[in-house]
């Protein structure tokens, strides 16, 4: 095995968070000892569940996958393989249930969790409103926020995995009758820094919005209505504090729950952090991203080699599948759900910088054909994959029952393709985001490696400036200081075609990204539409209304300047402006 081809940024955060240390925290493996270890660990699940011959077969494709760097799994997976905590999975939902023991014991749950490197997500929905009677004590009740703040406190003194900050979901139905409080609950930016926020709204309370109407506020115990609210009332409370916060983002439960696989299981209540993975209580989900930049030949103006990509999404989809069962669980009630749904979240990254070498503007029709093209293509594959390992090892254990056995669909996972924000296997793969636009084209980024700021100037760009045979030096002079390229004089027009950045693209156009890739992903997507920081209101709650009419499960809206602290800063000289990217990702920090 050669040295594998890794930027200086890549070599950082391996460095500070994936690669194993002694106990005077020196370094003691290198890039591919890391990526041997990890494809010699997941391969162990071919052994167990085939044969010595089989699992060297898959540890030498494994091994290819990641050191290529056309696919890496989660970051729980790259830190913990082959490691004695062996807890792979990145995702994770838990229950909160309305006792007192049961909210401590989800305290326990959350901090074993995050630990051992995983995210969590959890609807307070069950939690008896504030000032509620409590029978066994005379007393009142404090709310879900109030507990919400525990579980906070608690994240903060739990650092996942020892190597990154912990992140939470937290979800109130919109019929709870503390919705207001929930709304408006990080305000402040003092509270729940922990927790990304998400209000589960139903399709009859969007309607009611939509007809001007009033909806039923109801007790999570009892069922009784304990009151009504004008629904437009709260619709506009929210879109003003996503405006003038990014929290909260919308789940949309019908959308969601229409395509859960298991309805006999379980209703879904919520999601992982950045929310492209809705989980029933207790399971979780790994997560793995092909780097479309990868998929590309550019030879003839630049094509997708789509028979590379099903050859990638076939020994993807099959790591993932693996990695269930080698994967140690950090509660067992956790492990018997896991494996009873095998769910995996198989997406990608690399989309923008994909575009650009096929010569494709994001903020254009083709962009949209590419997204639904290139997704269907993974999602197709992956379901092949997931059939023939169904005939070979077995459908998931809970498939009686479930959509796939009323259709006689026969398949090992019931759920297979998410897409995730890849906030550092992204860099470590030294491509765009997920499917994000890029941020900008030079910028800093904290909040990655401790007390530390990486400057990054997109690699691509440089190469293109070279193409064009332009003032590479003098160009990126300007970049530097503004981030983009489009106020850059003396660049072809179609130049700056390929690279516009994250605000110079419409909201309506970033949803269409998503609901392209939604359209053929079993789990759900996290992608941030973007608003300038001259957005108003208005334009908030029109892109909401598009999030639901277009079918998407959730949304996030992230208006420049609306957070204190920053994950990027545009631009990479001194005059550089500061931009909170909050991708899903810096609502949780982007941890994947």
């Amino acid at each position: 095995m050669g040295e594998v081809a890794l930027s200086e940024n890549a070599k950082e955060v391996l460095a500070a968070r994936y690669l194993r240390r002694n106990s005077e925290r020196e370094i003691t493996e290198t890039p591919e000892e890391l990526f041997a270890a990890v494809a010699r660990a997941v391969a162990h699940a071919e052994l167990e569940l085939g044969t010595a011959r089989q699992a060297a077969h898959w540890e030498e494709r494994f091994l290819h996958l990641l050191t290529s760097l056309d696919f890496l799994p989660n970051s729980p997976t790259l830190m913990n393989a082959g490691k004695p905590l062996g807890q792979l999975s990145g995702c994770f939902v838990l229950p909160v249930e309305d006792s007192m023991e049961a909210i401590f014991g989800a305290i326990r749950n959350m901090a074993m969790v995050q630990r051992s490197g995983g995210g969590t997500g959890m609807s307070f929905s069950r939690l008896r409103p504030k000032d509620d009677f409590i029978t066994t004590t005379a007393g009142k009740a404090s709310g879900p926020v109030s507990f919400m703040e525990i579980f906070d406190c608690a994240t903060e003194h739990v650092k996942q995995g020892g190597k990154r900050r912990g992140a939470n979901m937290g979800v109130l139905r919109i019929d709870h009758p503390d919705i207001l409080q929930f709304v408006e609950a990080k305000k402040s930016g003092d509270r729940l820094r922990n927790f990304n926020i998400s209000v589960g709204v139903t399709d009859r309370y969007m309607n009611a919005v939509r007809e001007k109407d009033s909806y039923d506020l109801v007790h999570p115990g009892t069922g009784t209505v304990t009151g009504q609210i004008d629904a437009a009332e709260v619709f506009g409370e929210i879109v003003e504090a996503a405006w003038q916060t990014g929290d909260p983002g919308l789940l949309f439960l019908d959308a969601i729950n229409r395509d859960n696989p298991t309805p006999h299981i379980g209703t879904i209540e919520a999601t992982n952090p950045c929310g492209e993975i809705p989980l029933l209580p207790y399971e979780s989900c790994n997560l793995g991203s092909i780097n479309l930049a990868h998929m590309v030949y550019e030879e003839g103006g630049g094509k997708i080699d789509w028979e590379k990509l099903r050859r990638t999404t076939h020994d993807a989809m099959r790591f993932l599948d693996d990695v269930i069962e080698v994967g140690r669980y950090p509660v067992s009630t956790i492990g018997r759900a896991t494996r009873g749904n095998r769910k995996t979240g198989l997406g990608v990254m690399g989309f923008a910088e994909a575009l650009v070498r096929l010569g494709i503007p994001y903020d254009s029709e083709t962009a949209i054909e590419t997204a639904d093209e290139v997704m269907k293509a993974v999602s197709e594959e992956a379901l092949s994959v997931s059939r023939k390992l169904a005939e070979e090892r077995g459908v998931f254990p809970n498939w009686r029952g479930s959509t796939y056995e009323k259709r006689g669909d026969r398949v090992r996972n019931a759920a297979r393709t998410a897409v995730a924000p890849t906030g550092t296997i992204s860099i470590i793969a030294d491509t765009s985001a997920a499917i994000e636009p890029f941020f900008a084209l030079a910028y800093q980024r904290s909040h990655v490696l401790e007390g530390q700021t990486m400057t990054e100037t997109n690699p691509l760009l440089l190469e293109y400036l070279r193409r064009y045979d332009l003032d590479v030096e003098g160009i990126m002079g300007e970049v530097a200081e503004k981030g983009r390229l489009s106020e850059v004089k003396g660049v072809p027009t179609e130049l700056k075609r390929l690279f516009p950045t994250a605000l110079e693209i419409s909201a309506e156009h970033h949803l269409r990204i998503q609901a392209a890739f939604q359209g053929h992903v079993d789990n759900s997507v996290s992608k941030t539409i973007n608003l300038p920081q001259s957005a108003e209101v208005g334009e908030v709650e029109k892109a909401y209304w598009q999030a639901w009419e277009m079918g998407l499960k959730g949304v996030t809206i992230f208006r420049y300047g609306s957070k204190s602290q920053q994950v990027l800063s545009l631009g990479a000289g001194e005059k550089s402006y500061s931009y909170d990217h909050a991708s899903q990702c810096d609502r949780g920090e982007c941890e994947v």
